[in-house]
């Protein structure tokens, strides 16, 4: 018991001495500047790498942000076994706190207390329809749209830049939304 309580206490403080520096290779990846309020709203999941926290499969996949009266931002990440409407698979719910005032790197904090970093690589800077985030390891990646689905020319044009930036192609799942 002593050992929980001593966690619960130190935890915190240990994410809390989370380096605030990016490695060059990936903070010249980030986009300039990311307008929060034009960015929240709700995006649809048309592209991801393989990863072992999001096995379950699903027909769609949402996530949205809400800023809220502190600066922070409420994220909701939602998943559904068929067609948008479907039966919901997973839910997720999130707080994001912008790094920095670009806007381009958020820390989301899951259960309060898990911290990722969230980069924005890729965005559509003129309309915010579409936008590409990964981590500092590279080694997780969305491709995101305001709509269900991308052409496929806007979807390939986000894939060959994400190479030129030194993602693997090959490795990006198309998700149920692009795939219709």
């Amino acid at each position: 018991m002593k050992f929980i309580a001593l966690g619960v206490i130190i935890m915190p403080l240990l994410f809390s001495c989370i380096t605030r520096t990016l490695p060059e290779e990936v903070s010249s990846m980030l986009v300039e500047s990311v307008d929060l309020q034009r960015y929240a709203g709700l995006w649809y999941q048309v592209g991801r790498y393989p990863h072992s926290f999001q096995r379950r499969p699903c027909g769609e996949s949402t996530a949205e942000y809400t800023i809220r009266k502190d600066g922070k931002i409420s994220v909701l990440n939602r998943c559904w076994k068929e067609e948008y409407g479907g039966e919901q698979n997973q839910q997720v719910r999130a707080v994001a706190v912008p790094v920095d005032s670009r806007g381009n790197w958020l820390r989301v904090y899951f259960f309060g207390i898990f911290p990722a970093d969230y980069l924005v690589i890729e965005l559509d800077a003129q309309d915010y329809q579409w936008a590409a985030v990964t981590g500092p390891k590279r080694n997780t990646l969305w491709i995101l749209s305001r709509a269900p689905s991308l052409e496929p020319e806007v979807y390939q044009g986000i894939v060959d830049s994400l190479e030129a930036k030194g993602f693997d192609p090959h490795m990006i799942i198309a998700t149920g939304q692009q795939l219709k």
